[in-house]
């Protein structure tokens, strides 16, 4: 923990999942939380049960709702005088199949939530990061949660490989952008990680991690500034492996491959 004060750490996609371990993690290292999410019950019941309990905030919105989301931050900000970790984790993920017309408001729907929502979620605290660093704060971070399911398109889940890939790239672009204003931008792209996300796949999922234990690892490379991890480590060796496969190979490898769920029609 940085000595001079509280770790300041924003968490959108906060209720649940990674969030939540996330959450818990920073909770029991000391940290000061401000918890975002869509259901307030969730939230408000995770923050009770928080250690440092009544010293987090939270707040009930959707991250694609701009305006609700810049106001939490500016909240967030007064309440403590700054901020050191900005953790835009809010995802969806929902099998898609493109000659499906109904499935083009889902694609834009995921897009919105999982792309531009993480633009929206770092975007009210880069200045006061900016501010920080000029005064010789080293210990800010913003952190994009990716998925290993960004580094090769799976079959039938067009929509969520794209905006992971998408994050994945962003998060570059925006590394390189800010580093010399001493602001470390850090990748974290999850294998399956043991969450209500992952316990509707009905296919194999190698290598599965407990939350807590992903949280741990993805804290410590947070910390680290490391610029990209792979969590669980074997997950990354896999991943670097079908980066390296030719494409006729992988798609013969993945053209059988279980195809993510569709969402059922309202």
């Amino acid at each position: 923990m940085d000595g001079h004060h509280q770790k300041r750490v924003f968490i959108t996609g906060a209720s649940s999942g990674i969030g939540a371990a996330l959450a818990q993690r920073y909770a029991e290292e000391g940290a000061v939380l401000g918890l975002v999410a869509r259901r307030r019950p969730q939230l408000q019941q995770l923050a009770d049960t928080l250690p440092g309990v009544g010293r987090h905030r939270i707040y009930a919105l959707d991250v694609t709702d701009t305006a609700s989301l810049h106001a939490a931050a500016a909240d967030f900000i007064a309440a403590h005088g700054g901020i050191d970790v900005v953790v835009a984790n809010a995802g969806i993920s929902r099998g898609t199949l493109t000659e499906l017309a109904e499935d083009l408001p889902v694609f834009e729907r995921i897009l919105a939530t999982n792309v531009s929502a993480t633009v929206a979620t770092f975007s009210p605290f880069i200045a006061t990061m900016k501010r920080q660093a000029r005064a010789g704060h080293r210990g800010c971070r913003l952190v994009g949660i990716a998925s290993v399911a960004g580094i090769r398109g799976l079959p039938g889940a067009g929509a969520y490989s794209a905006s992971k890939a998408a994050v994945i790239s962003y998060c570059e672009s925006l590394r390189v952008e800010l580093g010399r204003h001493g602001i470390r931008v850090v990748t974290i792209a999850p294998g399956y990680i043991d969450t209500p996300m992952t316990r509707v796949n009905t296919y194999p999922m190698p290598f599965l991690m407990p939350a807590p234990a992903f949280a741990r690892k993805a804290v410590d490379a947070i910390e680290a500034g490391t610029s990209y991890r792979v969590i669980p480590w074997q997950m990354g060796v896999v991943a670097r492996l079908l980066r390296l496969l030719p494409n006729s190979l992988y798609d013969l490898a993945f053209s059988r491959a279980p195809h993510k769920t569709r969402e059922a029609k309202q």
